[in-house]
């Protein structure tokens, strides 16, 4: 079982690191795809609270469980704006 410090670890790292390559990207690259890496950014700060708040849940009735599919939602999100990220 993820503990919940380790989960905000990791999403804390996953998502800064996402949203450091996006803010990377938009230095890089053309004011057009400044727009879009706003909104991927407000996007992942948005997830970001959502997931805190499912991370610090306490009425689940398997700890152990709830805890996984968070990871797993972490990990399948991460994915997505990975994905946004490298189409800008």
């Amino acid at each position: 079982m993820a503990s919940k410090k380790q989960l905000k670890k990791d999403l804390n790292n996953r998502f800064g690191e996402i949203i450091d390559g996006a803010l990377i990207n938009q230095e890089a690259d053309s004011k057009d795809s400044s727009i879009k890496t706003e909104e991927l950014v407000d996007d992942i700060i948005s997830e970001f609270d959502t997931i805190i708040e499912q991370i610090n849940k306490r009425d689940s009735d398997d700890r152990a469980k709830h805890l996984k599919s968070v990871k797993e939602n972490i990990n399948k999100k991460a994915d997505e704006f990975i994905e946004r990220l490298n189409n800008l």
